[in-house]
């Protein structure tokens, strides 16, 4: 088990591949720099394994595809994530590394958005992406998190080995801030610094394509993890379009006691009978999710446990070799 390990997923990032790995070798001495190359064509992996990295390939194309395996394949005390394209520099490496180990944060967020980005950022979509999803996510899951989109995070243990990558690309990392939220886990922010890509760097993101795929996934994981408010609101609009056409029915109905609009009244009631099943579809739901955040707390105590075991593994091999 390395005591932390640096994962940089890349695709094509041969222009500042050999400076990422450098930095943050510099930046944390006793880490372990894990590159994940995700098919490549510019020689990426061969410059990451020359400047000193330890470098894997990942066949499945996108981000959340090698997260997935990242997670999987890589046992440390402490996680860092940051991209290969030299836009996070490692200043608060060490700060976000002892939140996880000493103050028991499980997801430390790298906070862009009070810093640099702004001004630094060259694409304007992309900072209205960022707000907007920053909004969204806050408003639905009543969270005050700084920065969803951020490529620059630190987990524990605990969190890489319960976290269930269902994402493929870049829409990971509010996957990524959800699952913390809703699972009650420890979240620190840290404000750090962001520059823009170096001329000739190109961004994957698409800003459209993946910025709809990120709204998407925002609305998908309020659907799973927040049903009740999910199918409540759909209830509350239903109920409010059937209660507009049922009462001018209902004032005419008082007046003359004749109901000349049939087709609208029935239209009502099917409206009505379809909000009530979006709020107990909710109800039953919700209970679902309860049971599964209940499950969840015990995969935490099991991953907590795995911890402990591989601890005193790396501790009685160390004895062993100082002997």
């Amino acid at each position: 088990m390395d005591q932390i390990a640096v994962l940089i997923p890349c695709y094509n990032e041969s222009q500042t591949i050999q400076k990422v790995v450098e930095d943050w070798k510099r930046a944390l001495p006793e880490a372990v720099v894990y590159v994940y190359d995700n098919n490549s064509s510019d020689g990426t992996a061969d410059i990451a394994r020359a400047a000193g990295a330890v470098v894997r390939p990942e066949y499945q194309q996108g981000k959340g595809n090698v997260i997935r395996r990242m997670f999987r394949e890589i046992d440390a005390k402490v996680y860092l994530m940051v991209d290969g394209d030299d836009t996070y520099p490692p200043d608060h490496a060490r700060q976000m590394a002892d939140l996880v180990l000493y103050r028991q944060a499980d997801m430390v967020v790298g906070d862009r958005l009070s810093s640099t980005y702004f001004t630094e950022n060259k694409r304007r979509f992309h900072n209205f992406g960022n707000t907007l999803v920053r909004w969204s996510v806050n408003t639905l899951f009543k969270s005050n998190v700084k920065d969803i989109m951020t490529g620059c995070r630190a987990f524990s243990y605990e969190f890489v080995k319960t976290f269930p990558v269902l994402s493929e690309g870049f829409e990971i990392e509010t996957e990524m801030t959800v699952h913390a939220l809703d699972k009650n886990m420890k979240i620190d922010n840290v404000v750090i610094d962001y520059r823009d890509r170096p001329e000739g760097s190109e961004s994957k993101l698409n800003t459209v394509a993946d910025g709809i795929k990120v709204l998407k996934t925002i609305l998908r994981l309020h659907k799973n993890y927040k049903p009740f408010s999910f199918f409540g609101i759909i209830a509350g609009l239903l109920f409010l379009l059937a209660a507009v056409f049922f009462i001018p029915v209902l004032v005419t109905f008082i007046q003359t006691g004749l109901v000349p609009n049939f087709p609208t009244l029935i239209v009502c009631g099917f409206t009505m009978i379809a909000a009530l099943l979006s709020l107990f579809a909710g109800l039953q739901l919700q209970n679902a999710v309860q049971k599964n955040r209940q499950d969840f707390e015990l995969q935490r105590i099991a991953a907590y446990y795995r911890f402990r075991e591989a601890l005193k593994a790396m501790e009685a091999e160390n004895r062993n070799e100082n002997d």
